[in-house]
């Protein structure tokens, strides 16, 4: 996995702070992709609502539970995929494709997931199901399901570090990730230095309407001023993205 564009720290520290919508808005403004692409859909949900949005790169993965491996112990691929983190250029967020359909049992539990910490990770993702909540939760980390189920079946992983797809998405080894209680999307690593320093004016176009509405005397007219105002600095900002891009 070498070779992938890094973040700086500072940026990454960025993104974190403003929630995944903001994330996708200000990523819609540089128009390289559809405003329908690169976000997972309803079927992924946070575990964990009220933890703080996720960010990291792609470490990626495939699972199965239905029936035992041919050969090998069933958590060998644990070990491989926690050691290649260290190939990553930044934290790393688990990614499992469960190719079971439906799935069979729980892709992790509280094991698999403090060790994945363990070795640097900040979270983890799945089509498929997860178990073990209290104590993931206890442990700080973020992870985003599928849904629940209470036992690990024939678990192994079969694949590691190879295009996944979750969500309706597909997730290459490598990709940045954002993820909060709204959902998860990617953030094209060549625009994500460009998304974080973009958040704050984004968010101060739409905090005109808003102030607007809770100053408590609206009328049609101020309404539609301040939207022309949040319209008119969105557009110079998407101008100015689009120019640097």
């Amino acid at each position: 996995m070498p070779g992938f564009h890094a973040v700086p720290a500072a940026d990454l520290d960025l993104l974190r702070r403003y929630d995944t919508p903001t994330i996708c808005n200000v990523v819609e403004l540089f128009d390289i992709r559809p405003r329908t692409a690169g976000y997972m859909d309803g079927r992924i949900q946070a575990c964990f609502p009220r933890f703080p949005p996720v960010v990291g790169y792609a470490s990626t993965a495939t699972f199965r539970s239905a029936a035992a491996p041919r050969t090998g112990d069933v958590y060998s691929g644990i070990a491989e995929q926690a050691a290649s983190f260290a190939e990553l250029p930044g934290p790393a967020v688990v990614v499992f494709q469960d190719l079971d359909d439906p799935p069979a049992a729980a892709v992790f539990g509280e094991v698999m997931c403090t060790t994945y910490k363990a070795f640097g990770a900040v979270g983890l993702i799945t089509n498929g199901a997860g178990r073990d909540l209290d104590q993931v939760e206890a442990i700080g980390f973020p992870v985003f399901t599928g849904g629940t189920m209470c036992a690990h079946g024939y678990c192994h992983i079969p694949e590691i570090n190879e295009s996944v797809r979750v969500g309706g998405v597909v997730i290459h080894p490598g990709d940045l990730l954002h993820a909060d209680r709204n959902g998860v999307t990617t953030i094209p690593n060549g625009i994500a230095s460009a998304v974080a320093l973009a958040c704050v004016e984004y968010v101060a176009a739409e905090t005109v309407v808003l102030e607007y509405l809770r100053a408590g005397q609206i009328d049609p007219k101020g309404y539609a001023a301040a939207r022309n105002e949040c319209h008119d600095r969105i557009e110079a900002l998407s101008a100015k993205l689009r120019r640097k891009g």
